[in-house]
């Protein structure tokens, strides 16, 4: 504690005449005249002004720079004038000493400390400890460290053992590129940071371990966006032996609720059970499967009504409606959200309106009005009281359901009275599909997680098999938790079954033998008789970023990389010496000079 007998936010006016030693950050100094001034001291747990107030003192204060750190022992006195902002307001110390500990040594600071977070982004990370001093960015890393203490002592409640996996480990096809690290003892070959410690989980419950959890880094080797960090990420992992996805939500229904209403930004959190809407249900009625509950708008389907109203978009195309009631946006309004809707979706939103009168206008009302039948049928299908929006999306249904997906949300934020939003309301989304068809490919290939157990079990994989059942339609128990329209994290039921497994790797053209090659310690493990399993990994950034209610994960992290996973703090990643590719047997090849041999 270097002999500090306070902390700059413990001292108050019952410590006035007490001599005290403080430490910290000399935050800013004011000159009033020769021999006064004000010095206000910062510290980890808050602020302290000192007076200065003879020769002595100033001679050390006048010629430092503002963040030098500073050892001061003196006199608690009452302030004559109080500042009620901040805690320490009704006391100064008057020194008698004052020990210089660090010396800035930079007349100019890259931004004020407590404005950094108005500072560019690429100054803040550059000096991110000097960006961490301040202390609304201080906080955030604060909070995380107490949602992490709660998560893992809920976890340990629950019977769950904390059990680290390895960081070195395998490569497998999980769904995004792995970091590789070179084996310098096995030229040619390399280790895989894990993008998550799926199958080491899996393997702890073929061993007998009933409840697994850990706070486990992930590593994916993938782009940057508001709520995925690129790099490395975290996520409060959990497995369960002998276990359905019920299971699950109960541990979860009561775990994260009571850390959201104690942490977060707002202290209201769904109560268990959360809502639980099946994959496509949360499709049609919210053009996503990340809805934000706290929006009461939803998606209805106009494609029937639309088609031959002679609007070319349409023609042809599924046409998804999202009605706005009691809406005052202006017509300026209106085209502003339908531009940003385009942007976010990739294709144009077109709208209408009932006006004050009750008849349809605005937008592309005329091709609405086209059959006046239609119209009616219309305006009774969505309930069209006067006054209300409709913005509209057509193409292909998946492309009509993102459009439609993301007026709701933009439309649920812009319009009054459309979202509670200091709430944080939790829902399952459950039934995923588990196939679909590549976009490149043309092929079946695996929707999510392929190591997820088909409803229906090997029974439903014999009748898709033999051309009974479309393989699109074969559901996986899986299971998303989605908080607020962010997604915090995917579970399934696992498939522990071997011939199981086989059969649904068989469905993507992937043979017994294969499954064995890429998966063979999960695969071989299985064959000694697996309990079944289910699990969940909700991520703890993604969560912490909600509690503290920031628009971007790197807000929460101490030291995040930018968006082009870029630690330019450490400047990482860097150039090595050409020993250490000599030692790991790697050589740098230049792709220009490649392509020209």
């Amino acid at each position: 504690m270097q002999s500090r007998t306070h902390t700059c936010g413990e001292l108050r006016k019952e410590n006035a005449g007490q001599k005290v030693t403080i430490v910290g950050w000399m935050e800013n100094v004011r000159m009033v005249g020769g021999n006064l001034a004000f010095v206000v001291m910062r510290d980890f747990y808050g602020t302290t002004q000192v007076v200065i107030e003879n020769e002595e003192m100033m001679g050390i204060i006048k010629p430092l720079n503002k963040e030098s750190t500073l050892q001061i022992t003196g006199t608690v006195r009452e302030r004559s004038s109080v500042n009620k902002n901040i805690p320490t307001g009704e006391i100064e110390v008057v020194p008698e000493s004052i020990e210089v500990l660090g010396r800035n040594r930079h007349a100019e600071l890259p931004f004020e400390i407590n404005r950094s977070r108005e500072a560019d982004e690429s100054f803040r990370l550059k000096y991110r400890y000097l960006d961490l001093r301040n202390s609304a960015v201080k906080n955030n890393i604060v909070m995380r460290c107490n949602v992490v203490a709660a998560l893992r002592s809920a976890m340990i409640e629950h019977g769950f053992l904390e059990i680290t996996t390895p960081i070195l480990t395998a490569s497998s096809p999980e769904g995004a590129r792995d970091y590789l690290v070179p084996a310098r003892k096995h030229p040619g070959k390399f280790y895989a940071l894990p993008q998550a410690p799926q199958q080491f989980k899996q393997l702890l419950m073929t061993a007998g371990f009933d409840r697994y959890f850990q706070i486990a880094p992930c590593f994916r080797d993938e782009d940057a966006r508001g709520d995925r960090s690129p790099g490395e990420f975290y996520q409060l992992d959990m497995e369960m032996a002998f276990a359905s996805k019920e299971d699950v939500f109960e541990i979860i229904e009561d775990v994260l609720p009571p850390v959201f209403a104690k942490y977060g930004t707002y202290n209201i959190a769904s109560e268990s059970p959360f809502q639980r809407i099946p994959y496509l249900q949360a499709m049609d009625e919210f053009g996503t499967d990340k809805p934000d509950l706290r929006i009461d708008l939803r998606v209805s389907d106009l494609t029937d009504e639309l088609a031959d109203c002679g609007f070319e978009p349409f023609k042809g195309n599924v046409v998804k409606a999202v009605p706005v009631s009691d809406c005052k946006l202006t017509r300026k309004q209106i085209d502003a959200i339908c531009a940003n809707i385009e942007v976010q979706a990739g294709a144009k939103a077109y709208w209408f309106k009932c006006d004050e009168t009750g008849a349809i206008a605005g937008g592309i009302a005329k091709f609405v009005n086209a059959d006046p039948a239609v119209a009616e049928t219309i305006k009774t299908k969505l309930n069209l009281a006067p006054n209300t929006l409709v913005v509209v999306g057509a193409g292909k249904k998946t492309l009509a359901q993102k459009i439609a997906g993301v007026a709701v949300k933009m439309l649920g934020a812009e319009c009054e009275g459309h979202m509670d939003k200091e709430r944080y309301e939790f829902c399952w989304i459950v039934d995923f599909p588990m196939y679909e068809i590549g976009e490149e490919s043309g092929l079946l290939e695996f929707c999510h997680n392929p190591f997820s157990m088909p409803i229906g079990g090997k029974e439903i994989l014999e009748q898709a098999e033999k051309g009974e059942v479309d393989p699109l339609s074969i559901m996986a128990d899986q299971y998303d938790l989605v908080c607020n329209g962010i997604e915090l994290s995917s579970g399934a039921v696992r498939n522990h079954d071997p011939e199981i497994m086989v059969k649904a790797f068989e469905m993507v053209r992937m043979g017994e033998d294969e499954v064995k090659a890429k998966f063979p310690a999960m695969y071989n493990a299985f064959t000694y008789g697996a309990p079944p399993h289910a699990g969940i990994a909700p991520g703890v950034d993604r969560m912490v970023m909600l509690l503290a209610g920031e628009e971007s994960i790197r807000e929460i992290i101490a030291f995040p990389m930018n968006k082009n996973a870029q630690d330019i703090m450490m400047d990482a990643p860097g150039v090595v010496t050409q020993q250490q590719l000599d030692e790991l047997n790697i050589a740098i090849v230049n792709k220009d000079e490649k392509a020209e041999a």
